[in-house]
């Protein structure tokens, strides 16, 4: 008991309520869906790959469990991972359980799949990553893709876990994770008018947010065949709504992430651009039919219905 010298009994107990309660808990700075720091992003993404469920605690939103927490498993920093009340640890352990297959044994899942992917590496990204790599002895080449599917590279020592493809004399290691999204993958070296610089095709990746036009909304609305979620606040609501739009709260967001992958969603907001990034993130949790109104509202108003006011 004499970790909890430091932790007065109302923390304690809010830890302890997490902990016992809860067979998987993860202790982060932010949400899964909006980590604050690196390394908490980097374990959501670990545990994304592996588990559908689990809780998070936002240690932001509490000085005294982001302190306490760190007493309470003697354990200096953030994220920590605590399976059936024990703490299993931080960032760089998760990611070596994940690589190694612990982390599958330890929540009681089938060995993963270490099959490495194919993937390609045209010769223009292979040799500007060689030249890139000149000098650097003992550093390897790491590709990430995460659960969000942003894909990054960079250039660490290798761990000893990860899972190894080689095209056109590159070597590329990956997490597990990464391994399963990055199958098929296409690294190209393109010249854009933002400047030069590596290209990567994930052909697993959901597809792209479509722009859907208000008169096609009007005819899937009309026959029932998509979910319409208004992203607007209340204020903007009042002014203007259209019949049967859901309103975009937390419980809405847990609804709709229940629905099956392949349902039809649309993003409604005032001119059709915040709800872009509505609609981008269920795009990002692997639903595959989304698309955002163009023009938002205001197109709705001045293109199929005039009753709606403008504003």
């Amino acid at each position: 008991m004499e970790k909890f010298m430091d932790i007065n009994d109302e923390v304690k107990s809010k830890i302890d309520s997490f902990v016992k309660n809860n067979r998987v808990v993860l202790f982060m700075k932010g949400t899964p869906q909006q980590p604050q720091c690196g390394f908490s992003a980097k374990t959501v993404a670990a545990l994304d790959s592996v588990v559908p469920d689990y809780i998070s605690v936002n240690v932001l939103d509490d000085p005294e469990i982001r302190e306490g927490i760190k007493v309470y498993g003697n354990w200096p920093t953030i994220p920590q991972l605590y399976i059936d009340g024990e703490l299993v640890g931080g960032c760089d352990i998760i990611l070596n359980m994940l690589n190694s297959g612990e982390l599958h044994q330890s929540l009681g899942l089938k060995a993963p799949d270490r099959t490495a992917p194919e993937i390609t590496v045209t010769p223009a990204a292979a040799e500007k990553i060689m030249e890139a790599m000149q000098g650097h002895e003992g550093i390897a080449l790491h590709f990430e893709v995460n659960a969000a599917w942003d894909a990054q590279f960079n250039l660490a020592p290798p761990q000893g876990n990860e899972i190894a493809s080689e095209s056109n004399g590159i070597k590329v290691l990956m997490d597990i994770g990464t391994a399963q999204r990055a199958r098929g993958a296409v690294i190209d070296w393109v010249s854009t008018m933002q400047g030069e610089g590596l290209a990567i095709d994930l052909p697993q990746a959901p597809a792209p947010v479509k722009q859907m036009t208000v008169q096609e909304l009007a005819g899937k609305l009309k026959d029932g065949d998509i979910t319409l979620v208004d992203i607007r606040g209340a204020d903007e609501r009042s002014r203007a709504t259209i019949e049967g739009a859901q309103v975009l709260d937390q419980d809405t967001v847990a609804k709709l992430e229940q629905l099956p992958k392949d349902s039809a969603l649309a993003f409604l907001c005032h001119h059709g651009n915040s709800s872009m990034g509505a609609a981008e993130y269920f795009r990002k949790q692997g639903f595959t039919d989304v698309s955002n109104v163009a023009g938002g509202i205001h197109a709705w108003s001045m293109e199929v219905d005039s009753s709606v006011p403008t504003y």
